[in-house]
């Protein structure tokens, strides 16, 4: 996984990613399996994963947005009290995407859970991340270092550099063509204003340090041109 933001979203297909890519996410998904006490991992389930975050609806919540997570992730391993939860949270926080429907985390979340109940993972550190992935609902204050610390990654995306910030929100856009402008417009604005009413925006300092000026730069102006001032 590179720290580098890619300039464009890959066609789809992950055989459109390098090598060393791909190589990375199966590194993360077995360590984080091993780290829970499963020995070998399931190599279905993980294709099956790559293959959900590369449907065709999607634009942003695809492998280039759970590659930038896990790069994350990587820089910030040593403020995360349990990593490997983390990592999975990641894996399974935008499995289901249906730009149409209200309970994406909800189902995102339930998948991991039977999936790691099926693995023999305790059941604690399944609840945890079950947890950890509904806090991506972002609809209420994360509690506990890993949900923040997760919370500030899926957000990374705010206060990265202003061509990816751009491409990020064409992309988001193109997920929601089938709503109008005049609904989509105040909607988004309202998003955005919410983000940048957060003081932090970030609630990790390491994460606050490297992304919250960026962000608000990039808030900021996405909101006046929105708003055409």
């Amino acid at each position: 996984m590179s720290d580098a933001p890619q300039a464009s979203n890959p066609a789809h297909g992950q055989t459109s990613w390098p090598a060393p890519r791909q190589a990375a996410w199966k590194a993360s998904w077995d360590g984080a399996w091993q780290a829970l006490g499963v020995a070998h991992a399931d190599a279905a389930l993980f294709r099956q994963l790559v293959d959900a975050y590369d449907e065709p609806q999607r634009a942003y919540h695809t492998l280039q947005h759970l590659d930038e997570c896990l790069a994350a992730l990587d820089r910030e391993r040593a403020h995360a009290e349990r990593p490997a939860e983390i990592a999975l949270a990641l894996w399974f926080h935008d499995a289901v995407y249906d730009v149409r429907g209200h309970d994406n985390e909800a189902q995102s979340a339930d998948w991991a859970r039977d999936a790691m109940r099926a693995a023999g993972v305790a059941g604690d550190a399944t609840d945890r991340v079950h947890a950890l992935v509904m806090a991506t609902r972002h609809d209420a204050q994360p509690v506990g270092t890993d949900a923040c610390l997760l919370i500030d990654i899926d957000l990374a995306i705010l206060g990265a550099p202003a061509a990816r910030f751009a491409e990020y929100e064409r992309q988001i856009r193109i997920e929601y063509a089938h709503i109008a402008p005049e609904v989509f417009e105040p909607r988004r604005r309202g998003i955005l204003g919410s983000f940048l009413a957060r003081d932090p925006l970030f609630l990790t300092h390491s994460m606050r340090e490297r992304h919250e000026a960026q962000a608000r730069i990039n808030l900021a102006q996405a909101l006046q041109v929105s708003t055409g001032t």
